[in-house]
């Protein structure tokens, strides 16, 4: 017995859909991307009902940087320097305007930014206004990412590597109340990527680290604030947070942002913010009490199939629509620890070695992973650069794809064999077997990490899988190092310098074996040369020849492996209007130029 009258497909259109699979699937979806429209003035007013599948840590911007779920809350209250439009590939000012001044001469160069005017930290439902000024950021950058005490994702992005090989620091300065400028040391090929940034104030921020210290700052903004005591210069106000249940956010009428009109974005007025399982509102979504809703893999026949479709429960139909984007430019990557701490443990011999994390690759079946995990929906993800990025090479791809032959012979080259019995065991009699840990509670990294160990298993090689909670794991990587091998995600490459605390041997975020004082090996002082060669060389032709090598020894020495990009699917009800919508691999959900239908 079931609530839900199920859609009355013809034999015939139920053999299309088996046969056709995917296809059947997009062809019931929309593709709409956004290639540089402009967006038509739109009605204000109204609520948006969405959700996050956890609770924030924190309303502390520091802290956000670790915590997915509480950078996507804390970030709708700040503002970046500059945003980046992917399409048109060029930057745009958001709270400040930029200028680039070269001195040639010198081999120095200066950016030089411009604070809007009439900008403030407001508090929500009061009068209270603080003037945003040039302290805040550059009290942000010397003080707090600059801090080597606060372990800011942001501080390898402040020194540069001089041409006689000693370090140097990009330096801020204040010119007055709205402007500052950052100097460089060198002149860089992408001088805005390497300073933009959001900041917080620091009438707050200042005084917390004067009187508490680093600690003091750590505490700022904890999880039981009250959210009237939070001030907002970005698009929102937080005004109410129920752990469990749900954050509400009201728009910041301060915030710079409008359409062509002159009405406040983003256009809704509210946004109320459920917190729950990805399956408890999948369920809230077919019921018309969330409006927006990002699919996954298993819901994903049931969501299409019922689009306009009557439920006899609701006794209306299911009013929505079904977008999708191309496969997502980044994608999960496998990593191995590698970190020397761990030496003397079997898994660091074997980890250590190239051979063997070529082998990991080439037991990655990404069709497996494609047809079962993602319903046919994905495709490997074989590059280390996307196609967006000034340096993507589509001849530089990964060699060392799915062929159990192959990572049998390469085990082999390093005395790791199977027995009698078919483990695999290495010279020392050592049967191959670690962990494979996994952010808990996401079916498809479940998925993904079964189809993997199978695999192994084929050649005799025992992978064990942990689930864990995302923090537990954010703490393995960057405290504890007790982790084996894992699966985790860290954005997408749209810079080829971007990731200055993954890529260089002393980022914090050099996951496999952070914060080195010296390169652990010699592909890796090759990646830092051409890393920091890469961010100076403005000819072309040149910087091209550099981010080539940089991509081919990635690719030939496995760090990390990539698995596949998923194609996303995303759903709108339909009381929304769809003008100003868009969806795609780029920008994701455009959603703050959308209004209410009339």
């Amino acid at each position: 017995m079931g609530c839900v009258r199920m859609p009355e497909y013809t034999l015939d259109e139920l053999d299309r859909i088996i046969v056709a699979g995917p296809a059947e699937l997009l062809r019931q979806t929309i593709f709409k991307p956004w290639r540089g429209e402009d967006f038509i003035p739109g009605i204000p007013g109204g609520s948006l009902y969405s959700y996050i599948a956890a609770d924030p840590k924190s309303f502390n911007l520091l802290i956000a940087e670790r915590d997915a779920p509480t950078s996507a809350i804390v970030n709708s209250m700040h503002d970046m320097l500059l945003s980046y439009d992917v399409v048109r590939r060029e930057w745009k000012a958001q709270c400040a305007f930029p200028e680039i001044i070269v001195n040639e001469e010198a081999g120095t160069l200066s950016l030089l930014f411009t604070l809007r005017e009439n900008l403030y930290w407001s508090f929500y439902n009061s009068d209270r206004k603080v003037p945003v000024t040039s302290d805040d950021v550059v009290f942000w950058y010397d003080e707090i990412e600059g801090d080597p005490a606060f372990n800011s994702s942001a501080y390898n992005s402040q020194f540069v590597e001089m041409e006689d090989g000693s370090i140097d620091r990009i330096t801020i300065e204040k010119i007055d109340d709205r402007r500052f400028a950052f100097h460089f040391p060198r002149i860089v090929a992408d001088p805005l990527l390497s300073t933009n940034r959001n900041f917080g104030p620091k009438f707050i921020y200042g005084k917390a680290k004067e009187e508490g210290g680093t600690q003091g700052v750590l505490d700022l903004f904890s999880i039981a604030s009250d959210p009237r005591e939070i001030p907002s210069m970005g698009a929102w106000f937080l005004t109410e947070y129920v752990p469990g249940l749900r954050l509400v956010f009201r728009r910041n009428n301060d915030y710079w942002d409008k359409d062509d009109s002159g009405a406040n974005l983003p256009h809704y007025s509210e946004n109320i913010v459920q917190i729950l399982a990805d399956s408890t509102a999948f369920l809230l979504f077919k019921e018309g009490r969330i409006d927006t809703f990002s699919a996954r893999p298993e819901d994903l026949d049931e969501l299409i199939r019922d689009q306009g479709r009557v439920s006899r429960f609701r006794r209306r139909q299911n009013d929505y629509t079904v977008f999708n984007a191309e496969g997502t430019l980044g994608a999960m990557m496998w990593g191995f620890n590698q970190n020397p701490i761990n030496a003397g443990s079997p898994q660091y011999d074997w980890f250590t070695q190239k051979e063997f994390r070529q082998a990991m690759s080439c037991i990655l079946n990404r069709d497996r992973l494609i047809s079962q995990v993602f319903r046919g929906l994905a495709e490997p993800k074989l590059d280390f650069f996307p196609p967006p990025n000034p340096y993507y090479n589509p001849d530089i791809t990964l060699r060392y794809t799915y062929n159990l032959r192959q990572a049998v012979e390469l085990l082999a080259s390093i005395g790791i064999r199977q027995d009698a019995g078919g483990i695999m065991r290495d010279g020392q009699g050592r049967a191959i077997e670690f962990d494979l840990t996994i952010p808990s509670d996401i079916a498809m990294h479940s998925d993904t990490a079964t189809i993997i160990a199978d695999e192994a298993a084929k050649i005799g090689i025992k992978i064990t899988i942990r689930p864990t909670d995302f923090q537990r794991m954010v703490e393995q990587l960057t405290a504890s190092f007790d982790w084996s091998s894992l699966i985790i995600g860290l954005g997408t490459n749209f810079f080829p310098t971007q990731g200055s605390n993954v890529w260089p041997s002393d980022g914090n975020l050099h996951f496999w074996h952070p914060f080195q004082e010296t390169p652990a090996t010699e592909w890796e002082a090759r990646i830092d040369y051409l890393y920091n060669e890469g961010k100076f060389t403005l000819e072309r032709e040149r910087a091209q020849i550099i981010w080539d090598e940089f991509q081919s020894i990635l690719l030939e020495e496995l760090p990390v492996i990539y698995l596949v990009r998923r194609r996303s699917f995303f759903a709108v009800q339909n009381r929304w209007d769809f003008s100003n919508f868009y969806f795609d691999n780029l920008n994701g959900a455009e959603i703050s130029n959308m209004f209410l239908r009339q």
